[in-house]
């Protein structure tokens, strides 16, 4: 492919809720440009940008494939992305590198709880969005209500730019607003169409349609506007002129009906972004830092390099892939960039542009332009290249917090260390998905933005390193604690020959107030016991704090007053004073009413109007206690705050009652006290652990 112009180069990102459509999209535009002789389908597993083992598996996107074509005399670079929100951080990731977003919304469902998510996205990026309304060729397609929906959601700055005139099975064409024409696709599914002026009502409407475009752009440049009102129009030279600036400056959002599956509607629309859609050269810098807190900004036209790499993927009997946008200068084959996050030098090697799987082999690439690269020794995702004359850090994305949680079980000794250094190469790879050892528990618990996700990553886990692991329901981080103040008195006296032990401690405990952990005082009066061994009572009753007394969680908010004891003045020793303390405290909270509490998180649901009671009531039944529901546009938000022990698979079954059409949030929130029934089981089970050890 030849080298572009900064102003020639056209990236976007592809993004909207799950099934909509935005992979057969992708293939249309490759269909249409001649890049594939042949669409592919996802039943069979053979599109170009869905590749991938999981991908294929599970009939859905769920990494961002990178795509390019030429249409025009335009070099477009396409990223299309999943739309399960559980892949969320890989829209999120795409969005931050392109100049604009194709936003798809299916004919059929309307604007979904992810079409909002990815919308606000775009906004935060600061890139302008178009529409696109897919599977015009299904049966009960509503373009008309989704346009509304679409107005209702994102403003009344949404304007169609082609409506259907055969909606439903058989759609092939579409009236064009800008051309006045009724374009007409045939069925060879490669994007070929014939075009006639309108007539009868088509000429009516595209006629007020047309009229009401230049009304619009008019409105979005004031010279345009006087123009307007001067001489009651505009040229259509001058219309054409003005779309671009009102797009980049979201004053005026097209709107396209299409069939991604029969490649009708799709030609136009690459027509429209190959001659209005926005360049590098819409956005020519970006504010970085100077590997210090002082911003610095990076221009276009620097001949410095700069650039960012923002995803990193193995690739079977390749090796690693680290996907890249350049914001200044040429990044090239063999150049030694400086890795500004990492503090490392990186040699440049074999660059490539991508279609899916496929690569084509360049020797740089420009600013403004989207590649890939491969084997940097030690750069991760979000990292910045940039020559080492000039160090810039440009601002890695903020991933949203892992909403769903399992715990990683081993099915063979000895794979730990294989299981370590897949985590973490996974972790570096997609950073969304977060580990940890939780030595309390005593398992490696996995988290994940949902439950696809999660089970995408063990499937990599398991086929990439080669081991055998199963996700199971985490353990709950319980806690005890008491109700009423209690004290005891422990001696602890051990005689073996020789020096023994000897320390007698008394302890009054009582509640303190909640997530006040454990506050150890001392009252001690006289001579009856040195003051030195005050902090080897401590000891012991942080020992025994930690490995619970009830049913082995740790213990929690009481507080504890050391106020007698005795000691010998031979046999007495730290470690003497030490037992004593851990009986003592073991022995007063075993007559202070001790209790079990479990902790409570706090969740937000998002989800349509029509869901509303059954997520409620299914709250309701996991022990759930609601908050409040808010309105937001089009949707609901039911605030709740829930056991963490009842949200384990929750966005399963969400997803279950809504269609998939809802979303969830959930972060730890407090403890509370357990219930009578639910803790009696709780210890009985653990009473049975240590029956059988």
């Amino acid at each position: 492919m030849n080298a572009q112009r900064s102003a020639d180069l056209r990236s976007f990102a592809i993004v909207g809720h799950a099934s909509s459509g935005k992979t057969m999209l992708a293939e249309a535009m490759l269909a249409c440009s001649g890049v594939i002789g042949r669409m592919g389908s996802i039943a069979d597993g053979t599109t170009v940008s869905d590749y991938h083992v999981t991908e294929k598996q599970h009939q859905i996107s769920t990494q961002a494939s990178l795509l390019h074509t030429e249409w025009l005399g335009k070099k477009l670079n396409i990223i299309d992305t999943p739309g399960y929100l559980d892949f969320l951080s890989e829209s999120l990731a795409a969005l931050r590198v392109v100049d604009s977003a194709l936003v798809v919304i299916h004919a059929q469902h309307g604007v979904g709880v992810g079409t909002e998510r990815v919308w606000k996205c775009a906004t935060e990026c600061g890139i302008p969005k178009v529409l696109v309304v897919n599977a015009m060729d299904k049966p009960n397609a509503r373009f008309d209500d989704v346009l509304a929906e679409a107005r209702e959601h994102f403003g009344h700055r949404v304007f169609p730019l082609n409506v259907p005139v055969n909606p439903g099975p058989g759609f092939n064409q579409v009236l064009d607003v800008l051309r006045s024409d009724i374009v007409t696709y045939d069925n060879s599914r490669r994007g070929k169409f014939s075009e006639e002026p309108a007539t009868g009502a088509w000429k009516e409407r595209v006629t007020q349609l047309h009229r009401e475009l230049i009304e619009v752009i008019a409105e979005s440049d004031d010279t345009l506007l006087a123009k307007f009102f001067d001489e009651g129009g505009i040229s259509e030279e001058e219309l054409r002129a003005g779309i671009h600036a009102a797009v980049q400056r979201e004053l005026f959002i097209p709107l396209f009906c299409i069939s991604a599956e029969t490649d009708v509607g799709v030609a136009r629309l690459l027509d429209f972004i190959a001659k209005y859609g926005a360049s590098p050269a819409d956005r020519q810098q970006i504010t970085g830092h100077n590997g210090g807190d002082t911003p610095v900004v990076v221009k276009l036209d620097e001949s410095e390099t700069v650039a960012q790499v923002f995803k990193t993927m193995a690739e079977e009997h390749f090796g690693e892939l680290s996907f890249f946008r350049v914001y200044a200068g040429t990044i090239s084959t063999g150049m030694e960039l400086w890795n500004a996050n990492r503090k490392i030098s990186e040699r440049i090697g074999q660059i490539y542009v991508l279609n899916g799987r496929d690569r084509e082999a360049v020797g740089s690439l420009q600013a403004g332009d989207i590649g890939a690269v491969v084997k940097l020794k030690d750069t991760h995702t979000g990292n910045t290249l940039c020559t080492s004359s000039r160090t810039v850090t440009l601002p890695m994305p903020d991933y949203p917090s892992p909403a769903i949680h399992a715990a990683l079980q081993t099915k063979a000794k000895g794979e730990e260390d294989r299981v370590a250094a897949g985590l973490a190469t996974l972790h570096d790879e997609d950073p969304a998905f977060q580990f940890r050892v939780d030595p309390e528990l005593h398992q490696t618990v996995v988290s994940a933005q949902g439950e696809l996700h999660l089970e995408v990553v063990a499937e990599r886990l398991r086929r990439r390193f080669n081991v055998h692991v199963d996700l199971v329901e985490p353990r709950v981080a319980f806690r005890e604690t008491i109700k009423i103040p209690a004290a005891a008195n422990y001696r602890h006296k051990k005689q073996t020959g020789g020096a023994g032990q000897f320390a007698e401690v008394a302890l009054r405990i009582e509640p303190g107030p909640r997530d006040s952990g454990i506050v150890f005082t001392e009252s001690l009066s006289g001579q009856a016991v040195d003051r030195v061994y005050v902090p080897s009572v401590e000891r012991g009753v942080h020992n025994a704090c930690a490995e619970g007394i009830l049913a082995g969680f740790r213990a929690v908010d009481v507080k504890v007053d050391f106020h007698d004891g005795k000691m010998h003045p031979v046999d007495s020793n730290d470690i003497a004073f030490q037992v004593a303390g851990y009986w003592a405290f073991k022995e007063a909270f075993a007559n202070a009413k001790p209790c079990l509490l479990e902790p409570i998180h706090e969740i937000e649901v998002r989800i349509p109007e029509d869901c509303v009671g059954k997520v409620m009531g299914d709250l309701s039944s996991r022990r759930g206690s609601i908050l409040g529901v808010d309105v937001d546009g089009a949707f609901q938000v039911v605030r709740a705050q829930v056991p963490a022990k009842e949200l384990y698979r929750y966005s399963s079954q969400l997803r279950s009652l809504t269609g998939g059409r809802g979303v969830h949030s959930e972060q730890f929130s407090h403890y509370a006290e357990m219930p009578r029934e639910l803790e009696q089981r709780l210890l009985e089970q653990a009473k049975g652990k240590r029956a059988g050890k």
